[in-house]
């Protein structure tokens, strides 16, 4: 008995031991290309900041932590994967996400969406571009026409709210058909394709490259977009310390770009060749859309609102319950663990703020309403000015030097999102002064409410330049 009794106890210290030394798989599957997942991916990867925060105590003493990543271009091979056990983690928009959830439910399993990294309550991000030559100024100009998407992507959920607005029939009114990003492109430089939507960076970067012109922001249908985490629910149950070490270095990444967001530009252009001024476009300051890991109630209802529109593209018939779908909790513990305040940044709505000189006189710049930004290439940091004006006569001496200009922004008067304003309309008052505006509309209406004239950016460079 005694003989059987050490046995006993041997088997169970050795059990002790596999169970402290097992090997932990940490499988994350990320959007590279889809830069705004990058605080859940791409810059976590590339600084090595997940082993910075990974568990080494208690029941992970001895543990070995196998960490995989795989990329991807869009969100359903990913969930493809995950639903296959082949994926622990996954970033992808609201839209993908919902779907992600549905598939695991298909399959006798869950997911849980544990964390926004970037969004827009009010729909920036997603938007709808033209060929660079087209006639076409504003969406409503596309009735009758085919406009491209990716099917089942949160830009097609953007497009089919956006025909909704304009109370067309999306079955007769337009012609939707499915078309990866890649193959938009070519289409558009090639103008075989009368209009394209799709999600970030695209509807920004096919302008930034020439070929496009964007007619429509997500903003306009005011329908809140994002791009979160996702992991597999039984690995979050079985490792919850694991997946808060996943948000804890989802949060450093977020401040590392917040404090230094050229230079992370910088690093996501050189690992995806996606322009880091488009990059700054969204991660920089007063950025197109915000990042922000919190479950604001606009982005649970984009959830929510994602899975009616799964059922009317019949894509599924199932329902998700959204209050167990999305898990605050893993977030809230990486906040805690952070010392950050969770609930005061649930209450947040800003967007990266900015501290900043004017490049011409020196003084802080207050007012942001009419911030333009330049960013001269060989330059680590953009130049700020209060005023587009003020800009563009700084442009002009700029270019006079044989200075390369990356990118010129300018904050929309309307909405305040922020544009490339070589692509912007503006309006100039009686006394110079320029108000940016994304469409040729927009300015229209406004120039004719207040008084001045509606310009493309050529035209108020010019009278700018006549003007000195």
């Amino acid at each position: 008995m005694r003989l059987a009794a050490t046995v006993a106890g041997l088997a169970l210290a050795l059990t002790g031991l596999n169970a402290s030394a097992e090997t932990i798989r940490i499988a994350i599957g990320t959007q590279d290309t889809t830069i705004n997942c990058a605080t859940g991916g791409l810059l976590i990867r590339e600084l090595g900041l997940l082993d910075k925060y990974l568990p080494h105590d208690g029941k992970y003493k001895d543990a070995t932590y196998q960490i995989e990543w795989k990329n991807f271009t869009s969100g359903a091979p990913l969930t493809n994967e995950m639903v296959a056990g082949k994926l622990d983690f996954g970033a992808m928009a609201d839209f993908p996400g919902s779907f992600n959830g549905v598939a695991h439910l298909d399959a006798g399993k869950r997911s849980l969406f544990i964390s926004v990294l970037s969004g827009s309550v009010h729909g920036s991000g997603n938007g709808i571009v033209v060929p660079a030559a087209s006639s076409v100024q504003s969406l409503a100009e596309l009735k009758g026409k085919t406009i491209s998407v990716p099917f089942a992507s949160t830009a097609h959920g953007m497009l089919l709210r956006a025909v909704a607005a304009q109370g067309w029939d999306p079955q007769k009114d337009v012609r939707i058909i499915a078309q990866a990003p890649e193959i938009a492109g070519s289409a558009l430089r090639s103008n075989r394709i009368e209009a394209h939507a799709d999600f970030v960076p695209f509807a920004e970067l096919f302008p930034n490259r020439g070929f496009a012109r964007k007619i429509y922001d997500g903003a306009q249908a005011n329908a809140p977009t994002f791009h979160g985490a996702l992991v597999d629910a039984d690995y979050a149950k079985k490792y919850p310390e694991v997946v808060t070490a996943y948000l804890r270095a989802s949060l450093e990444a977020d401040r590392l770009i917040a404090a230094e967001p050229e230079k992370y530009s910088e690093l996501i252009e050189k690992v995806t060749g996606i322009e880091a001024e488009v990059n700054y476009l969204f991660h920089g300051p007063l950025g197109l859309q915000t990042r922000d890991l919190t479950w604001k109630p606009e982005y649970r209802q984009a959830v929510a609102t994602s899975i009616d529109t799964l059922k009317l593209l019949k894509k599924t018939d199932r329902g998700l319950d959204t209050d167990k779908f999305i898990d605050d909790q893993y977030i809230r513990g990486a906040f805690k663990e952070a010392g950050l305040g969770y609930d005061k940044a649930l209450k947040n709505y800003d967007p990266l703020p900015l501290k900043a000189n004017d490049a011409l006189t020196g003084k802080p710049i207050t007012d942001f309403s009419r911030l333009a930004q330049v960013w001269v290439r060989g330059e680590d940091k953009v130049r700020h000015y209060a005023s587009p004006e003020a800009a563009l006569g700084a442009l002009a001496q700029l270019e006079q030097e044989g200075k390369d200009i990356r990118a010129i922004y300018a904050q929309a008067a309307d909405s305040g999102i922020k544009l490339l304003a070589n692509q912007a309309w503006f309006v100039r008052n009686g006394n110079g002064e320029l108000a940016a505006f994304l469409l040729k509309d927009q300015a229209e209406q406004y120039a004719k409410a207040h008084g001045g004239e509606a310009l493309d950016f050529v035209s108020a460079n010019q009278k700018l330049v006549a003007q000195r």
